[in-house]
């Protein structure tokens, strides 16, 4: 199955936002996709200046939110002190790679105005606060 239309046009405008980054995406063969966004910033707190940040959109988005995202397994605090809450280190994918996943669920998740590059630049803001 391909992408649905809704999933197609959120791909096509996080290619839009991260114009200088490169997109891939992996269609999950329900009309989905796994999404790479490759490199993001990270912010200042971290010793790697760049990730890439992975996510699914459900072949039923805009009405469900995209969580979780998974970013470089070996992203570290320049203070040495541990990345801290919602974040954990866990396996990502069918192959077992190691990765970081951000936890970032919007209980309150609006299919109209939190689309999937929306919920995207919300996680990398929160990842570049802490």
């Amino acid at each position: 199955m391909s992408l649905t239309e809704d999933v197609a046009a959120a791909i096509a405008e996080i290619i839009t936002t991260f114009h200088v980054a490169k997109v891939t995406v992996e269609e999950d063969g329900q009309g989905g996709a796994w999404v790479v966004v490759d490199p993001v910033p990270t912010g200042q707190s971290y010793v790697q200046p760049t990730t890439w940040i992975r996510f699914h959109i459900d072949f039923l988005s805009p009405a469900t939110d995209v969580y979780p995202h998974f970013v470089r397994p070996d992203l570290a605090r320049r203070d040495g002190a541990g990345l801290g809450e919602a974040f954990a280190a866990t396996p990502w994918g069918q192959s077992g790679e190691m990765a970081v996943q951000v936890s970032r669920r919007n209980l309150r998740h609006d299919p109209n105005i939190d689309t999937p590059v929306v919920k995207l630049l919300k996680v990398l803001e929160w990842i570049q606060s802490r």
